[in-house]
């Protein structure tokens, strides 16, 4: 990976539980060993990759620590940046980043210009809409609703590509999720589509009980680790992987994220079965 002497971003915000797990099997060679991994990860969304200050928290930040570790970077030697949803093929073609950790759904059209890892989650795309909406049930019902997505997602695509077909959707298109919950605050749109795993992070962190995951999931979303094509890393992330999930890291890193957001994970899918690499 990256030589570059750089430091790490401060990771004073290290999940103790997923990294209990880390060091406990004494696997990795973790001493440091001045290399610098660089990962991509949201910053804006709760319970998944969340930038508070100089801390990073989620599920995403606690599944790529993990797999750093293995990979045998010490805690210092990684460096999170943000890495929002239209830039992500762009900084791993450009070697922007060693791999992407950011709610990054493994499709055919990425998979040709990318490779993944993974996937190391499976979610279900969603809506977000206020707690006194009851005519907004799903993709169906949102004829002449204004309906908030991040460009450069694959929710925002499949809503042009399936539900916008004559169905009057006024799809609004923002650079990340905080911009659209504010504007589903604000009434400036009905509706908030992505994945519902990421949907009921926003709701719980918004906090006051006004916003509801409608809880009618129209796709499966696999959460891949993106690398740069070609790479060589694809086996051992997911060996990483399958440490993860065989040690109950995964299962802790999991419920630490969704623990009182009213979200229950798709037990039939979770945890999902790795691709075979290239």
């Amino acid at each position: 990976m990256r030589t570059t002497t750089h430091r790490a971003l401060a990771l004073a915000a290290t999940s103790a539980l997923v990294l209990a797990g880390c060091s406990s099997d004494g696997d990795s060679d973790n001493d440091g060993s001045g290399d610098t991994l660089t990962i991509g990860i949201k910053f804006d969304q709760p319970g998944l990759g969340f930038k508070d200050g100089e801390e990073y928290t989620g599920f995403d930040v606690d599944v790529a620590r993990y797999v750093a570790d293995k990979l045998g970077y010490a805690e210092e030697d990684v460096e999170f940046v943000e890495a929002i949803s239209a830039n992500r093929e762009t900084m791993l073609e450009g070697d922007q980043v060693d791999m992407i950790f950011a709610t990054y759904s493994i499709t055919e059209e990425r998979d040709e210009v990318v490779d993944f890892a993974g996937p190391y989650f499976v979610a279900g795309q969603d809506l977000l809409v206020r707690a006194d909406e009851t005519d907004i049930t799903g993709p169906d019902t949102l004829e002449g609703k204004n309906l908030c997505s991040v460009s450069g997602s694959t929710s925002a695509q499949r809503v042009k590509d399936t539900y916008d077909q004559g169905t009057g959707i006024n799809l609004v298109e923002q650079p990340g999720y905080s911009e659209c919950l504010s504007l589903l605050t604000s009434g400036q749109v009905d509706a908030v589509t992505t994945d519902d795993i990421i949907l009921a992070g926003l709701a719980a962190e918004e906090g006051s009980g006004a916003m509801k995951v409608v809880g009618n999931p129209f796709s499966e979303e696999r959460y891949g680790v993106g690398i740069p094509e070609g790479s060589d890393q694809c086996q051992a992330i997911n060996d990483a992987l399958t440490d993860m999930f065989e040690d109950g890291s995964w299962q802790e890193a999991l419920d630490a994220a969704t623990t009182g957001t009213g979200f229950t994970p798709n037990a039939e899918l979770n945890p999902p079965t790795l691709v075979e690499c290239k």
